[in-house]
């Protein structure tokens, strides 16, 4: 249960804090101010502002992450008239305020007492409302921070800084770059599971080794023995030669093989195990450094291809049984710790690979539905009204919720009750 647990943190947490780090690097790079950058849910547990104004949280449920940008979606700061706040000003001659206070856990040394009456934070920069009892104004600076009311502690955002300012460029590089992030986590999650293990997969015709007392060992094959062909068909390659031993459905096999530069007959009857038949020799390995690495690019690629083909059968065939969320995710992570650590690194690689495809996917909310509607922007030489581009973000977030829900008590189901 706690090795399950620990698993389940540990990867899903290096995944979020990769992938949201990717929309945190490139917003930062076109311009974008980032207030916050998250990781977890619900209550924060953990906060600390850097000089640049973001503030970096820990939230309490590890189930996702989230990078607050400035002017995205619903990213706004509310204050009602007559709201009661607290001013940090500053005690220059510019006398600017340089921070905000609306929250009741939070007090300021010094700080002016405000009923607000208007404010704002985008264009002129300002605040004002009565102070005891007179009407006053003040300048606000363009770097001021603003304590929301459950004491979360973030920039105000001037349009300068904000996502539509930004270039259409830099948008979408800014929305691909978390997917992006965990397509190179995956790759190198399966580098270094390649390395562990010591090499890759040999698709060559040689045996790489033969276990004692097996069909094979008394038989007389040994490592490096070439297996030419089996039963008169030929096997140039690992697959051909695994193809017809197992298809063998028990009976004695004729082998083929050469053997120290010697071509040689072998009789072998292959034993059945777990319903495979089997007869005891392994794959070589390829242990170059090179090989290695190219093995470690092939790996990703393959799961590239396994789970591009299982989304779009999804999106053809829907199936409740057929998504995972966290319940699943959860389980899978202990399937994982129990198989040790280069298990637990290849499921980090492919659950950050599938993560990236799924974003990418064009549904609003997720990455691959900004991106459209950056592509949209990009075509119209304007961006949609706000009005419209928050009913699309609104009409995607009911549907991932649903979906989330539905998958949810589908794992739960699948998990406790069935």
């Amino acid at each position: 249960m706690i090795e399950t647990l620990i698993t389940f943190i540990i990867v899903f947490g290096v995944i979020v804090v990769v992938h949201e780090y990717g929309h945190l690097w490139w917003a930062k790079r076109a311009g974008i101010l980032v207030r916050e950058f998250s990781v977890g849910m619900g209550p924060k547990i953990f906060a600390h502002q850097a000089k640049d104004g973001t503030f970096y949280t820990i939230r309490i449920l590890p189930i996702g992450g989230y990078v607050r940008m400035a002017g995205w979606g619903e990213d706004k700061t509310e204050i009602k008239k007559g709201q009661p706040a607290a001013l940090v000003v500053s005690t220059d001659s510019e006398n600017l305020v340089t921070r905000i206070n609306l929250s009741d856990r939070v007090e300021l040394d010094n700080a002016v007492p405000i009923l607000v009456t208007d404010y704002d934070f985008e264009q002129d920069l300002y605040i004002e409302g009565e102070v005891f009892g007179e009407m006053k104004r003040f300048a606000v600076d363009h770097d001021a921070t603003i304590i929301e009311e459950d004491g979360t502690e973030v920039r105000i955002a001037p349009l300068d800084v904000q996502y539509q300012s930004a270039s259409i460029m830099g948008k979408i590089l800014t929305n691909f770059a978390g997917p992006l992030n965990n397509f190179i986590l995956g790759l190198i999650a399966f580098i270094v599971v390649v390395f562990m293990q010591g090499g890759v997969a040999n698709q060559a015709n040689i045996i790489g080794s033969v276990e004692k007392g097996t069909p094979a060992y008394s038989a007389g094959l040994r490592a490096n023995d070439k297996i030419m062909a089996v039963n008169g068909q030929k096997t140039a390659t690992w697959s051909d030669a695994v193809t017809e031993i197992q298809s063998s459905e028990g009976k004695t096999l004729d082998l083929t093989i050469e053997q120290a530069g010697t071509e040689k007959e072998v009789k072998v009857t292959p034993k059945k195990v777990d319903g495979t038949y089997l007869i005891g020799i392994r794959q070589s390995l390829k242990t170059g450094f090179w090989d290695k690495i190219t093995g470690g690019f092939e790996q990703t690629a393959y799961m590239f291809t396994a789970i591009g083909r299982a989304l779009s059968q999804l999106i053809s065939r829907p199936s409740l049984n057929d998504l995972g969320g966290p319940v699943a995710i959860y389980q899978m992570s202990g399937q994982a710790a129990k198989g040790g650590i280069i298990t637990v690194i290849s499921f980090l690689g492919m659950l950050s690979i599938n993560l990236g495809l799924v974003n990418l996917m064009p549904i609003p909310v997720l990455d691959g539905g900004k991106i459209l509607l950056n592509l949209i922007e990009a075509v119209r030489r304007k961006p949609l009204s706000q009005e419209k581009e928050s009913i699309i973000t609104m009409i995607g977030a009911v549907f991932m919720i649903v979906l989330f829900i539905a998958v949810m008590w589908n794992d739960i189901m699948r998990a406790f009750i069935r």
